[in-house]
């Protein structure tokens, strides 16, 4: 079972996304979660994804591109942590990201294959890796991060974004 991060192995924004996350093996949490996000998702017409609750809000797409491409800036994060990588991480600015993204363009099922493809590989690896990798410190968007501070922002991040879509788009 992989243990929540002690303090000093996160600090700054992260730390909301850290208490997200509920007790239990991270790994089970993160296959519930994508069971989850499939269960929303595979229900939704193409037309409902596309929606925005707000002017300059993301659509339900942009929302499910997002999190994927999250993850998988993450999850690169974690590994060259866990695998004793010194060099300091920059930031990602996650609008830029967004500008001319290709999220309503795909269909909700492309953006599902995506989206289970990086979480797979994310719980691969989390289950590969050796024990005291987990707390092997590095540096990323200029803040210390453990390997396993990493893998709890994974699923905070998603879960504040879940949060979101059940207030904001599924209740509206």
């Amino acid at each position: 079972m992989l243990e929540r991060p002690q303090e000093g192995e996160y600090q700054g924004f992260v730390t909301g996304y850290i208490n997200l996350v509920p007790e239990g093996d991270l790994i089970a949490l993160l296959a519930e979660q994508q069971a989850e996000t499939n269960r929303i998702y595979s229900g939704l017409s193409n037309e409902k994804a596309e929606y925005r609750y707000a002017e300059g809000k993301w659509s339900l797409k942009e929302v499910l591109g997002h999190v994927t491409d999250t993850e998988r800036i993450m999850s690169y994060r974690l590994l060259r942590i866990a695998r004793g990588d010194s060099t300091p991480l920059p930031g990602f600015d996650q609008d830029a990201y967004m500008e001319g993204n290709p999220f309503d363009g795909l269909s909700v099922s492309d953006l599902l294959e995506n989206y289970n493809a990086v979480r797979q590989a994310t719980i691969v690896l989390l289950k590969q890796l050796p024990k005291e990798a987990f707390t092997r410190l590095g540096i990323s968007n200029q803040l210390p991060l453990s390997a396993r501070a990493l893998a709890c922002i994974i699923y905070g991040h998603e879960r504040n974004h879940l949060t979101i879509i059940q207030e904001r788009y599924l209740n509206s």
